[in-house]
């Protein structure tokens, strides 16, 4: 006879209370994918500095007809609210503030990958197709690339292709 172990999955909602009776800390690095609560990659330095381009670079070509939002939440479903590096959202007079961008708000997700670039590529960017974020770039540091998925369908992006990263 096996025994089976059943894992008990949290909606967004149950996360939240769990934030606010204490069991999870201000200060944890967590983030609901698919209902588990996953810890987040500890932020070194080329990763921070990666961020900190991207969102320099984007602020001065992107406003005033995008929000941009770096590493904050994302709600996508009842089930998972990543918290990507950066997300290029539409604008909102109320900043969000009365709830987090959802997947029809999204025009870009980006993804800093270090340690992380492989939980990226297999676990988060077919997260964002599913659900139908147009376009995710991967920049991936160890290689130097950022990799570009766009056109999801089906769960899938149908269309991706790599570009040699600068500086």
């Amino acid at each position: 006879m096996s025994a089976q172990l059943e894992k008990r999955y949290f909606n967004v909602d149950e996360y939240y209370r769990m934030a606010r009776a204490g069991v999870l800390k201000p200060d944890d690095r967590v983030e609901l994918i698919e209902g588990e609560i996953i810890k987040m990659s500890p932020i070194g330095s080329p990763h921070a500095a990666c961020v900190s381009r991207l969102d320099d670079l984007l602020r001065s070509q992107e406003k005033p007809r995008t929000m941009i939002r770096s590493q904050n939440p994302v709600r996508l479903n009842e089930f998972s609210e990543p918290v990507p590096d950066i997300a290029l959202l539409r604008p909102r007079k109320d900043y969000y503030s009365a709830r987090h961008p959802i997947p029809s708000d999204v025009l870009l997700i980006i993804e800093v990958g270090d340690m992380s670039v492989l939980s990226d590529r297999h676990f988060k960017v077919p997260l964002y197709a599913r659900a139908e974020i147009p376009e995710v770039w991967l920049v991936n540091l160890p290689k130097k690339i950022v990799e570009v998925y766009c056109d999801p369908a089906e769960g899938v992006y149908r269309n991706s292709r790599k570009h040699t990263a600068s500086g």
